[in-house]
Formats: C-alpha cells, structure tokens, sequence
C-alpha cells in the first residue's frame, strides 16, 4: 500500500496521471490459508479493480500462474493462420516458402515468449500445441520442430544472453562448478520453481556443454 501511494505522489509531483479504470490488481497467494481479505488498492480515492487475469507484453498471466487461458489464445490464434496455409498450399507453392510462412504467421504467435510458460504448461495444453505443428506439417508437406525442442533451443539462447550481460538481475544465478564446464543446479522444493526458467535454462546449457563435450 505505501508503494502505491508512493507512486500516486510521484506521478502527481511529476505532472502525470494514472488512469485508474485501466490499473488493474492480480494477486498471487500459493500459502495454504488462501482465505484472507486482501484491502482493496485506492489510488486517487478509486479503488483498482481485482482480476483472475491479466494481459502483459503479450502473456495472459493468471492469479494461480496456470498457462491454459494463454495458451487457448494463442492456439487459437494459430489456427487462424492454417487458413491461409492451406491457401498457399493450393496455389502449390513451394515447400520452402510455405516453412518461411509457418515460422512468421503460426510458430511466432505459438513460441511468443514461451520461456515463460512453457515449462509450467500442462501436458493437455502442450498437445493441443503440438496438434497445431502437425496440422501445419500437413500443409507444408515438410517435417516441423517439436516445441519442446525449440522451448529448450530458446532457453539456451536466452541463458547465453544473459551469461553475456553482468548486469542483468539473473546473471549471478549461473554458477559454475570447479569443473568449469557445467551449472550449479537450482535446488528447488516446488515443481513449479523447478520447472521454471532458470533451472530449465541451466538444465539445457549443461546438457549441451555435454553433448560437445562427447562429440569432440
């Protein structure tokens, strides 16, 4: 409450005003006494409306930090763009093309910052996923990438980045061991922590340094 009301005079003192009908409040409370009454945010005498979910750079986040209402938007997002596959399809256009479209129109919309969500997603969701990849396996005539491996793909890529940045906030989250090769895991006791970002990113990185390691 008192960084909120912080917020309010700084935006007051710097002559900006917040627009409280579109200020929304998301609250996320995993303890096991979930029954508490939480106090309303006022914000300039108006109280912010509570939501189950909230729309952010694109996420659909929810209040139990489940992936399922995100993902039936972007699956069915998706599936809007097979129309116009198959269209190209028909025009017999070549192959090469249609993967080109595949991975602009339908694999961006399904993998739009899938480091987030896609660990913590549920097996159903993740198989009306992969429905859509083989549904668009169908029209390119061509073989698709699982998600799962562009999930891990995109992991790496992005632990590299911020192995790269020192001053990035998660930066000092990659240990190295004595070895020097390979990540301190992340100890965690939840399965949502452990199927999260960083230990999945540090689980692909060692297992990739692995893999070199083998093959030279």
């Amino acid at each position: 409450m008192d960084e909120v009301k912080n917020l309010a005079s700084w935006c007051q003192d710097n002559h900006l005003q917040l627009n409280v009908g579109k200020t929304k409040e998301l609250v996320v409370d995993f303890r096991r006494s979930q029954h508490r009454d939480y106090k309303p945010i006022i914000i300039n005498g108006a109280p912010v409306e509570r939501v189950q979910s909230f729309k952010y750079l694109g996420v659909h986040i929810s209040s139990d930090l489940t992936w399922s209402a995100h993902i039936q938007v972007q699956t069915k997002k998706a599936r809007q763009c097979l129309y116009h596959l198959r269209q190209l399809r028909k025009f017999r256009v070549s192959p090469k093309i249609l993967r080109i479209f595949y991975t602009g129109a339908v694999e961006s919309i399904l993998t739009q910052n899938i480091t987030s969500w896609f660990g913590n997603s549920c097996v159903k969701d993740q198989k009306a996923l992969q429905r859509v990849i083989r549904t668009a396996e169908c029209c390119c005539r061509i073989a698709l990438p699982p998600l799962q491996d562009t999930y891990t793909r995109r992991c790496r890529t992005r632990a590299a980045q911020i192995l790269k940045d020192p001053s990035h906030p998660g930066n000092k989250l990659f240990q190295l061991l004595q070895s020097g090769r390979r990540f301190r895991i992340i100890r965690a006791r939840t399965e949502r922590l452990k199927r999260s970002f960083y230990p999945q990113a540090i689980r692909a990185l060692n297992t990739h340094t692995h893999a070199l390691s083998r093959h030279l």
